[in-house]
């Protein structure tokens, strides 16, 4: 059996998410479909002199709950889109703090995965928690076969 990190459509993924690739996040999944998110607070991340936007860490939240979705349909083909998604930003997240984002599936239907997440820094303090639904599709209407 193949490893859920060197499946086609993950390996397809990495390819083509350049958005995540201009943001500097890069992940780890494990064959148990448990992801490790990663992101170092860059100059470019920043709204304030001292601390990352809103916005990068709702796309790094999204990007960890999206993969551990992903990693729970990808054995059937198939690739999710966010639906919805409620954001708690708990604290902020300042220039040269390492992000960590992790995912628990709640609930996994044919088509609808319930999804929450976290966020923390590399002292374990937490920046941020949310949930989202996923929409689960076959990989063909994502377009990566014509790539």
């Amino acid at each position: 059996m193949i490893a859920l990190k060197d499946h086609p459509i993950v390996q397809l993924y990495l390819k083509h998410n350049h958005f995540g690739a201009m943001l500097g996040m890069d992940f780890e999944l494990t064959d148990t479909g448990e992801v490790h998110y990663r992101l170092t607070v860059a100059k470019d991340h920043l709204a304030t002199p001292i601390a990352a936007h809103g916005g990068v860490i709702c796309a790094f939240m999204d990007a960890t709950m999206g993969v551990r979705a992903l990693s729970n349909v990808v054995l059937e083909n198939k690739v999710v889109s966010t639906i919805e998604m409620k954001i708690s930003f708990i604290a902020p997240a300042f220039e040269g703090d390492q992000l960590t984002g992790t995912a628990t599936i709640l609930r996994s239907g044919k088509r609808l995965l319930f999804v929450e997440g976290q966020i923390k820094n590399q002292d374990d303090q937490l920046i941020a928690t949310a949930s989202g639904t996923f929409n689960a599709y076959p990989m063909e209407k994502a377009g990566f076969l014509d790539k």
